[in-house]
C-alpha cells in the first residue's frame, strides 16, 4: 500500500515545479500494482494552466533497485532528448521531505488507451496491424541507441536467464511441456549484444492517437541485454491484444528493421514469456472469462514456439 497524499503535499510538489504555481486539482490514474500515478493541474499567475504526472514506484519495484525513481528519470531525460515519444520528465525528489516515498513528476501526454483505440476504430481492420508496426518501430529505434553516447550505463544488467516460473498457476500441459523444453536448454547464452530494453513494452503501456504511439510510458523495467527479450515480450503482448495478425504484422517488421538481430532464440524468449505470464495470470484480479480468454491465448502462443523448434 502507498502513503495517501494530501491535498497539501500535491501543492508543495507544484510549487517545486514552478515557486509561483498553484494547484488546481488532483486525482488518481490507473497505475496498476507496480505504481502510485496521480495527475495535477497546475495554474500560472498569467491565467496558463499545465497538466503533469506524479509518479511512485511501488515496494517491489523499489526493494530491487532503491534507486529506481532516479534511474527512470535519468533515462527518460535521455530518450526524451533524443526525440522519443516519451513524457518530459519535469522533476526528482528523492528527499522524503514531500512524500515518504521517492517520486518523479512526467508530463501529460494527450492519447489514448488501447482499448479506446480499438473501440473507436472497431471499422478500421488495419488499425491492429498499424498499431502492430509502430511497435517494431519504436523497439527498432529504443534497441538501435547508442549505449555509450547515451550514457546509460546506470541501467541493470536483465539476466540473460531468469528463474524458469513455477508453481500451481504455471502447471497445465502446454505449461509443463514449455518448461520440459526450456529446461534442456537454459540457460540460454545470448547472441546478440547488449541493448537497452524496455522490459514491459506492451499496448498498455503506450498512449495511443490514430494507431501510432503518442508516448511509451512505465519505464521501470528498462535494463540492459538482447533485444529478444523485449521482442518476445511484445509479441506475445501484441496478440493477446490486438490479434495473431498483428502479432505477426510486428514480428515481420521488427525483423525487417533489424537484419542483424539474430533470431534463434526467439522461439525459447517466447516460451518463458508464455510460462512466466501463466504463472502470474491468476493473481491479476481478471473477470473468469477474461482470464480464460488470455490463457487460450498464451498456451496457443506457446504450442506455435514450440512447433518451430
Amino acid at each position: 500500500m502507498f502513503p495517501i497524499p494530501n491535498l497539501q503535499s500535491f501543492a508543495q510538489i507544484t510549487h517545486r515545479i514552478a515557486p509561483n504555481a498553484s494547484l488546481l486539482r488532483a486525482w488518481p490514474l490507473k497505475g496498476g500494482v507496480s505504481a502510485d500515478v496521480t495527475a495535477l493541474e497546475i495554474a500560472y499567475p498569467n491565467g496558463d494552466t499545465r497538466k503533469v504526472v506524479v509518479r511512485q514506484h511501488g515496494e517491489r519495484d523499489r526493494q530491487g533497485n532503491p534507486h529506481i525513481a532516479r534511474d527512470e528519470f535519468r533515462l527518460l531525460q535521455r530518450l526524451y532528448l533524443a526525440g522519443f515519444p516519451v513524457p518530459a520528465p519535469v522533476l526528482l525528489d528523492e528527499s522524503g521531505e514531500i512524500l515518504s516515498i521517492p517520486y518523479l513528476v512526467i508530463a501529460w501526454i494527450e492519447g489514448v488507451s488501447h482499448e479506446v483505440m480499438l473501440a473507436a476504430h472497431a471499422a478500421d481492420d488495419g488499425v491492429r496491424g498499424r498499431a502492430a508496426r509502430s511497435l517494431a518501430h519504436f523497439l527498432t529505434a529504443l534497441h538501435q541507441l547508442d549505449l555509450a553516447q547515451r550514457e546509460v550505463g546506470f541501467l541493470r544488467p536483465h539476466p540473460p536467464s531468469p528463474v524458469l516460473p513455477q508453481g500451481e498457476e504455471a502447471e497445465g500441459e502446454t505449461a509443463a511441456q514449455s518448461r520440459a523444453v526450456l529446461e534442456a536448454v537454459w540457460p540460454l547464452t545470448p547472441l546478440n549484444s547488449p541493448v537497452i530494453l524496455h522490459g514491459d513494452l506492451w499496448p498498455g503501456n503506450v498512449l495511443w492517437r490514430e494507431g501510432e504511439i503518442a508516448a511509451v510510458l512505465d519505464w521501470e523495467d528498462a535494463a540492459l541485454g538482447d533485444s529478444l527479450i523485449d521482442v518476445a515480450n511484445t509479441r506475445l503482448e501484441t496478440r493477446l491484444a490486438f490479434g495473431v495478425h498483428a502479432q505477426d504484422e510486428f514480428t515481420r517488421e521488427y525483423a525487417a528493421l533489424n537484419p542483424t538481430v539474430n533470431m534463434a532464440q526467439l522461439p525459447y524468449r517466447d516460451l518463458f514469456v508464455a510460462l512466466r505470464m501463466l504463472a502470474s495470470i491468476g493473481t491479476w484480479g481478471l473477470e473468469a472469462a477474461v482470464e480464460a480468454r488470455m490463457r487460450a491465448g498464451v498456451d496457443a502462443f506457446a504450442r506455435e514456439a514450440m512447433h518451430v523448434l
